[in-house]
């Protein structure tokens, strides 16, 4: 008899199991949301996942009339399938590609229990036949607008099966409603957004899906700054494409946000360091670190994906910029360009090494349902399979032009390898030596330490844990943010050599 004990699935892998339903009585105007499992890529950090909540939900639960009554669940926060003690009236599930499986299983669960179920988010947007099949409707484009009206369409017993909004007047949408998010969650509760769209169309993002063309649009400085201040969490994270589309305005945004004394970071595009004196004034009003799509080092790459960016050559200098003014970068990569050999995973790691860049983020290329690139793609017969579970840029779904798809699989496992070794940490360590204490703290915690994860989030300890280290950092950054203040008029401190990005 075979006395081994059983191995348990991993639930950073594996789905909870999801309990047999049985038909009950919804209660009325009751809404669940729901974010649905995805497995998370081993090779990366699963602390990404709990940085912050899904801005997509408490956006929704933000508009929902106040006589209904909003509770929230996130699978991924490890605490098994949705509660069901009471029956929602309404359940709206975001769906995106990866997880579109788990979503459609979660809609026939809840629509056996006698639910209503709506599906949305950016899968509804490309595939909007295939959702459609698993919901009594679905929301394409910005749900916000429309949420109310789906509501009054049930009460009125009019639901209609499809949904559209276009993504305007985006500074009338309601501030989202964060009461509704487990205090023990995340490291952050303030998932914040400034601004929609971007300046840039590349064939490979799913912003380019279809037809699509989300103008780009803000939201005052002063509607920022509140909802940040709302929030009470010194740590906020911008979820914008790119909150650096309009330098003037991010200029605006910096001026409000200064005097909250509070910490944050965004995606921004490499061309914000052709004014040095804005990457100063971002540190100036807290930010913390960037992430930045540099996608990759050869200039023909770029140019085949339609990205307007700085020259590759000058992005080392780009960096240090950053560095100058006490802001960490976080690189964003894509592996599997047509110009891309063997030989770009030794040479990638070997410059991200050179620069200090604290940490990056990898991709293997994926053509998203409805891209130019998956069209392209779909045209010259390269792709592989449409089994979208495996569209999550950790697997190659297509055939890459100079490399095999194992071997592009084998070296963005490799990369991550590399970079996350103690070797390649300790290599990228900061210049200033004050500063090398919190980022060995910061690479060792995020890099190298999943097997916590899986312990802090199943046992509701993340925002615990965490909290008290982002306080210290904030303090920290307060007298470096005055430091920087004092020191902003010594000579070559606001001078750059950099060229201005093309």
């Amino acid at each position: 008899m075979d006395a081994r004990p059983v191995r348990q699935p991993d639930p950073m892998q594996v789905a909870p199991v999801l309990p047999p339903a049985r038909e009950g009585t919804p209660v009325p105007r009751t809404v669940l949301l729901v974010n649905p499992f995805y497995p998370k890529d081993v090779n990366a950090s699963f602390g990404k996942h709990v940085l912050t909540p899904t801005l997509a939900l408490t956006s929704l639960a933000g508009a929902t009339p106040p006589e209904w009554r909003v509770r929230y669940w996130d699978e991924n926060l490890l605490q098994g399938a949705p509660p069901m003690e009471e029956v929602p009236r309404v359940v709206g599930i975001t769906v995106h590609l990866t997880f579109a499986q788990r979503a459609y299983a979660l809609a026939a669960w809840f629509k056996a229990h006698g639910c209503i179920v709506v599906l949305g988010g950016l899968h509804a947007l490309s595939c909007p036949d295939e959702v459609q099949a698993h919901a009594d409707a679905i929301c394409v484009g910005n749900g916000v607008p429309v949420w109310p009206r789906i509501l009054r369409d049930i009460e009125r017993g009019e639901l209609q099966p499809r949904y559209s909004a276009e993504y305007r007047d985006y500074a009338a949408d309601p501030p989202p409603d964060r009461s509704i998010l487990p205090d023990y969650g995340f490291l952050t509760p303030a998932s914040l957004i400034a601004t929609q769209g971007c300046h840039n169309r590349c064939d490979f993002c799913y912003l380019a899906t279809g037809d699509t063309r989300i103008k780009y649009q803000m939201r005052t400085p002063a509607q920022v700054a509140e909802d940040f201040r709302s929030t009470g969490a010194p740590y906020g994270v911008f979820v914008d494409n790119n909150l650096g589309s309009s330098r003037r305005y991010l200029r605006e945004l910096c001026q409000a946000l200064a005097p909250l004394e509070k910490i944050w970071s965004a995606a921004v595009t490499l061309d914000v360091t052709d004014d040095p004196s804005l990457v100063r004034e971002m540190a100036l009003a807290g930010c913390t670190g960037v992430f930045i799509g540099f996608e990759s080092l050869t200039d023909d790459n770029l140019r085949a994906a339609g990205k307007k960016s700085p020259r590759a050559e000058d992005y080392a200098q780009r960096v240090e910029l950053f560095h100058r003014n006490g802001i960490q970068v976080n690189g964003s990569f894509v592996l599997g360009f047509d110009h891309d050999r063997p030989e770009v995973f030794e040479n990638l790691a070997r410059w991200i090494e050179d620069t200090r860049m604290e940490c990056a983020t990898f991709h293997i290329l994926t053509p998203y349902p409805n891209t130019p690139l998956f069209r392209r793609m779909e045209a010259e017969g390269r792709l592989l399979h449409q089994d979208w579970s495996l569209y999550d840029t950790a697997h190659c779904v297509f055939r890459p032009k100079h490399m095999s798809p194992q071997e592009l699989e084998a070296g963005y496992a490799w990369i991550y390898r590399r970079l996350f070794s103690l070797s390649s940490i300790w290599a990228r360590r900061p210049r200033q030596a004050s500063a090398v204490l919190p980022y060995l703290a910061m690479a060792l915690l995020y890099k190298r330490s999943n097997f916590l994860w899986r312990f802090l989030i199943r046992h509701r300890l993340t925002h615990k844990v965490w909290s008290p280290l982002v306080h210290l950092t904030r303090l920290r950054h307060l007298r470096y943010r005055r430091r920087l203040a004092r020191e902003g008029s010594l000579p070559g401190h606001m001078v750059s050599p950099i060229r201005p990005s093309v």
